[in-house]
């Protein structure tokens, strides 16, 4: 009966000093960051929304009176083309064609420059948060920030980073097969 008794307390123990590494391993702190939220409701994404509104406010009332202009030579035209000579009315419809083209080739360069406008906006925000974000994740000792939509790691230190062991474990592989990757069938 002693000797199960000291057999117990033996394992006990023994399982006690396995699971005390555990108890007393450092939580790894792992962060995550919602780039649309923060552009939704910082100061700089505010700012940032209010100058794309107000640039594409312009284009849109720019191309509103491009397009009321070819209208109304439109509909000027209908009303004088039963007075006009057939090649006048041929050098008028020709004006409003050209007009047209115009019009679309302003509208597709528009849509190009609000989109780089934008894009430039956005780009600017991105860098300054991410820069902000290694900065905290160094200095509140994260292992890991990740943005929430996209997955891309934002922030983790160099210290994990085992690009050079696995190359030099590739490395190893490679040179046992000789170079060759033999598919199996």
């Amino acid at each position: 009966m002693k000797g199960i008794r000291l057999g117990y307390i033996a394992v006990v123990c023994f399982f006690l000093l396995l699971c005390q590494p555990l108890y007393g391993a450092d939580v790894a702190k792992i962060g995550v960051i919602d780039f649309q939220r923060i552009l939704e409701n910082s100061s700089a994404g505010k700012y940032a929304q209010a100058e794309i509104n107000k640039k594409g406010k312009l284009m849109e009332e720019e191309l509103k009176r491009k397009g009321a202009e070819i209208e109304k030579r439109k509909k000027q035209l209908e009303r004088q083309a039963l007075v006009m000579s057939k090649e006048m009315r041929e050098e008028k419809e020709r004006e409003i064609r050209i007009s047209i083209n115009d019009f679309k080739s302003l509208q597709k360069k528009y849509m190009r420059e609000f989109k780089e406008f934008e894009n430039r906006l956005v780009k600017r925000i991105q860098k300054e948060i991410i820069k902000l974000v290694q900065e905290m994740g160094k200095a509140e000792g994260y292992l890991l920030i990740v943005e929430r939509r996209s997955g891309e790691v934002i922030y983790t230190p160099k210290t994990n980073d085992i690009t050079d062991r696995l190359i030099q474990k590739y490395n190893v592989v490679f040179s046992k097969t000789g170079g060759n990757a033999k598919k199996k069938k």
